[in-house]
């Protein structure tokens, strides 16, 4: 793991440094770091690496495995502060983008394949700034 053990750490552009861990890392960080050792092999199961730790969310971890209520609640909320994102906000209006541009870059590269491996996140900000401009 390239953050100090868990903890979130972020490059310069404010992206988590997560998103280069391995599946192995991933099940290392649930078991030893969030204390549930019941839970790694769920993540090592479902391939669940540093970028598809955007998908992980109290509507996935039951799919996955994870069905104490209180387990999903905790979990969900460690990988959003580790992912540096925001909570879920159930009332956010629909002109709003989904997420802010941090997490929208997550999105994109949670997504397998040498285009999502080769975008940073300055080509991302220039593709946002697209949309804006037609706003």
């Amino acid at each position: 793991m390239n953050s100090v053990y868990g903890e979130p750490a972020f490059d310069e552009n404010g992206v988590p440094m997560v998103l280069s861990w391995s599946v192995a890392d991933v099940g290392l960080w649930v078991r030893d770091v969030l204390q549930y050792p019941e839970y790694e092999e769920c993540f090592v199961k479902n391939f669940i690496n540093g970028q598809k730790l955007i998908y992980i969310d109290a509507s996935i971890l039951p799919r996955i495995g994870v069905t104490n209520f209180l387990h999903i609640m905790d979990i969900a909320s460690k990988v959003r502060v580790l992912l540096g994102i925001e909570d879920p906000f159930w009332n956010r209006s629909i002109t709003l983008p989904s997420r802010d541009p941090v997490g929208h870059f997550l999105e994109r590269k949670s997504i397998t394949g040498n285009n999502a491996d080769r975008l940073t996140f300055r080509e991302h900000l220039r593709y946002l700034s697209m949309f804006s401009e037609h706003k």
